[in-house]
């Protein structure tokens, strides 16, 4: 462990302090991420999470050293690592293309919660280490994995339509693109008036196809109401 911290790994005014700053410093750091890209749970929503957490250990620790009653010191912190996935799960919707979304951020709830209790316990390094981590993963990884979408030969497509006619069209389309149709699945939808029909496919593309060209193509078929990849 660095020995610069060895000093604030105790229970005092001063290593309290210290813990607190960085519990914003690092909740906010990853929040802040999340709120640039207009997620639902942003800075101060990780901030609080993060300060929450690191207080469960911190009052954890003053019971067991200060007023010395005999508790386990991991149980107020297991707690919260069962209870932060009531508030993930909040932040994961399914739209109507049954597509999933913010399991990102649900994750990064998560992590900061576990950062809290890091640096609630005075595990600096691991909590600091944590969030630099969390930011190259949030903010450089996801530019490889865009790329790694843009390039894949598997995609599956989720189109509403009218009727039997324009899905013909489709799938005529989808031959002239030299897109395989791996899968298809057809079902009614019943969440409008005019949208009455849907269709779900599980393509598989060649290198030359790009995803947003045959999405336009298939767009602009006469009978097409929406489209969009899942």
């Amino acid at each position: 462990m660095l020995e610069v911290f060895d000093g604030m790994r105790d229970i005092n005014f001063i290593s309290v302090a210290v813990r607190m700053v960085l519990v914003v410093v690092c909740g906010g750091v990853i929040g802040i991420e999340r709120e640039y890209k207009r997620r639902p749970a942003g800075f101060r929503t990780h901030i609080l999470i993060c300060l929450g957490a690191a207080m469960t250990t911190l009052t954890s620790q003053y019971l067991s050293l200060n007023m010395h009653y005999e508790t386990d010191l991991a149980r107020l912190g297991a707690q919260v690592i069962a209870g932060i996935g009531f508030i993930g799960a909040g932040c994961i919707i399914v739209t109507k293309g049954k597509r999933i979304k913010g399991l990102t951020t649900a994750a990064g709830l998560w992590d900061a919660a576990i950062i809290g209790l890091a640096l609630g316990a005075g595990f600096y390094e691991g909590a600091i280490l944590a969030t630099l981590l969390i930011i190259v993963a949030e903010l450089f990884f996801a530019k490889m994995e865009y790329r790694i979408l843009d390039n894949a030969t598997e995609v599956n497509l989720y189109m509403q339509y009218s009727n039997r006619t324009c899905l013909d069209q489709v799938l005529k389309l989808l031959k002239k693109s030299d897109a395989k149709v791996l899968n298809l699945e057809i079902t009614r939808s019943t969440e409008t008036e005019h949208h009455n029909a849907c269709a779900l496919f599980s393509l598989r593309l060649k290198r030359k196809c790009r995803v947003d060209q045959l999405m336009a193509a298939v767009q602009s078929t006469p009978g097409v109401f929406s489209v969009e990849e899942l």
